[in-house]
């Protein structure tokens, strides 16, 4: 049976973009700092980016990190000393991010499992432990500072991103670009494959698809998009820091995936990283440790619902479709 073709924009998705873009009109009226949605809008960029490896391909990377990293540190060093245009600094980081992940991708590609697990633990920590002893290119612990927020140049006009409403609309439009392009490769026939080797990666390599080669592309695709939203996150703060490279901060990119759902589904992702997120101001408000909290929700979600928000609200949409068929049949009857 030849799959239904999936459109390149669905209705929810234009939907959700259409709500985002209005962040920056009501956020602070509800009492949240309007930084906020800039983060949120950096670091979905980030999970879908992170989710191709684990939600759709399986693959367990825990030093993604590292590739997050790299991008930021290669937008703030393309400007400071090659040439300060956004374009040429995204293009940049997008470039180191994806050759970092490649190169990685070779040495691990042909592993499953935990091996595969261990391994990019092992090589985010070996980026991170290159980030901190660089001091003459990094600036080690003290990090790359007066990384500016470069004006995007359109020929025509030039917008500067310096507040931080133009800089959340200008990330919504890098969030709402990767998204689109995630989706139609998750729905490619080369999406597919991933998904079968996330079913099971013998039977694939059986029928003859070279797994080592569609794990490699996935985990380089993740990793330059990863760079990409590092990028941003280089422009929000100003700044590029090696903790974000770390094994902590790689870890927090895995909990929002799996608490949001991305497993099941596409946007899982996505809510991961609001709930991280809101949780963090919201209850970081009442109690210094909310982390225990949100590290507690991730545990019962582990335990409890494996398939995350989102799955527990599609097993919610199918119990109502299925009792809703069954009342209908019940009136037939009768």
């Amino acid at each position: 049976m030849v799959p239904r073709p999936v459109p390149l924009v669905t209705p929810g998705m234009l939907a959700l973009f259409a709500v985002l873009a209005t962040v920056p009109f009501w956020i602070a009226r509800v009492g949240l700092y309007p930084y906020l949605g800039v983060e949120i809008v950096i670091w979905a960029t980030y999970a879908l980016a992170y989710n191709l490896t684990l939600g759709r391909t399986g693959l367990p990377s825990f030093g993604h990190g590292a590739y997050f990293g790299i991008g930021a540190y290669a937008f703030g060093l393309a400007q400071l000393h090659l040439w300060p245009s956004l374009w040429f600094c995204l293009a940049a980081a997008l470039l180191a991010a994806t050759v970092a992940g490649a190169a990685v991708g070779l040495f691990i590609s042909h592993r499953r499992g935990i091996y595969y697990a261990f391994m990019t633990i092992a090589f985010g920590q070996v980026f991170w432990f290159v980030a901190v002893k660089s001091h003459a290119l990094t600036g080690g612990e003290d990090g790359l500072l007066k990384i500016r927020r470069l004006p995007v140049e359109l020929g025509f006009a030039t917008v500067p991103l310096d507040g931080n409403d133009a800089l959340y609309w200008f990330a919504l439009v890098a969030f709402a670009l990767v998204a689109v392009l995630l989706w139609r490769l998750v729905h490619s026939p080369f999406g597919r494959v991933l998904n079968a080797i996330r079913q099971n990666e013998l039977r694939a390599a059986f029928v003859g698809y070279h797994v080592w080669a569609y794990k490699l592309l996935a985990f380089a695709v993740s990793a330059g998009l990863s760079g990409l939203a590092g990028a941003l996150f280089a422009m929000a703060q100003t700044s590029a820091f090696p903790d974000v490279m770390s094994l902590h901060w790689s870890g927090i990119v895995v909990m929002m995936t799996l608490v949001g759902g991305g497993l099941v589904s596409f946007w899982g992702p996505v809510v991961g990283v609001v709930l991280f997120f809101v949780a963090r101001d919201v209850l970081g408000a009442v109690t210094a440790s909310w982390m225990l909290w949100f590290g507690l929700m991730f545990m019962a979600v582990v335990m409890f619902r494996p398939e995350g928000v989102a799955g527990a609200w599609q097993a919610w949409r199918a119990r109502r479709a299925a009792a809703s068929r069954a009342a209908l049949a019940s009136a037939a009857g009768d």
